[in-house]
């Protein structure tokens, strides 16, 4: 597992980079400090690279089960936008998602984080976190390409800078469109909320210290 991830690591760096085509492997290779028998074990070409890439786009590795559904989509949407601009593989798979021949030949993240949010807003909806018009799928789409422009606008001016921010008011904006007023009074969508949940989830991960024995 430990040398699957660092190709997956190597070859995002390279694709967000280069981008898919001008790609090698003989660079993912050097980046990876792996030998080409170990690289092709997990993948057997440049294509099988990328795609692993865009799987590896979907983690719950920060995310924090919430008592409200739609607290925890924020969290995912918070937590995506402060790890962009640290996350080599999150930007590759912003390259190939964006890059329209790699879409094409690849396909994209897109549909997977549509899924993932659809999930979310209908569980929030049996919760009774939604209001009734909602269509969670459409909420979901309509969602997915706002975020997109918004990462894009943020990409150009700031390099990302201001990313959380801008997903901030992205969420500010949604919210009310969707949430019913019970919900939206207990939702959290500080700019800061993504460094905080990645914070939370880092601490839960920690192993308890041992207990000296009386």
């Amino acid at each position: 597992m430990r040398t699957r991830r660092a190709v997956i690591e190597a070859a995002a760096s390279v694709f967000a980079e280069r981008g898919y085509a001008a790609a090698t492997i003989a660079e993912i290779l050097e980046r990876a400090e792996v030998t080409k028998g170990a690289l092709y074990f997990h993948f057997d070409s440049k294509e099988a690279l990328a795609r692993g890439v865009i799987e590896a786009q979907i983690t719950s590795d920060y995310w924090v089960p919430r008592e409200l559904k739609l607290q925890e989509w924020v969290d995912v949407g918070m937590t995506l936008a402060y790890q962009i601009p640290k996350d080599v593989v999150l930007l590759a798979g912003i390259r190939l998602s964006a890059d329209l021949h790699s879409r094409l030949l690849l396909g994209s993240a897109w549909p997977a984080w549509t899924e993932l949010s659809t999930s979310y807003l209908s569980q929030a909806k049996e919760q009774g976190e939604v209001l009734p018009h909602v269509v969670p799928a459409e909420t979901a789409e309509c969602f997915l390409a706002s975020w997109i422009g918004t990462q894009m606008f943020s990409e150009a001016s700031s390099g990302w800078a201001d990313l959380s921010e801008r997903v901030s008011v992205l969420f500010n904006h949604m919210l009310p469109a969707i949430a019913t007023p019970a919900a939206l009074i207990r939702l959290d969508t500080a700019a800061d909320r993504g460094a905080r949940v990645i914070a939370e989830r880092e601490h839960l991960s920690w192993p308890e210290p041992a207990q000296a024995e009386s």
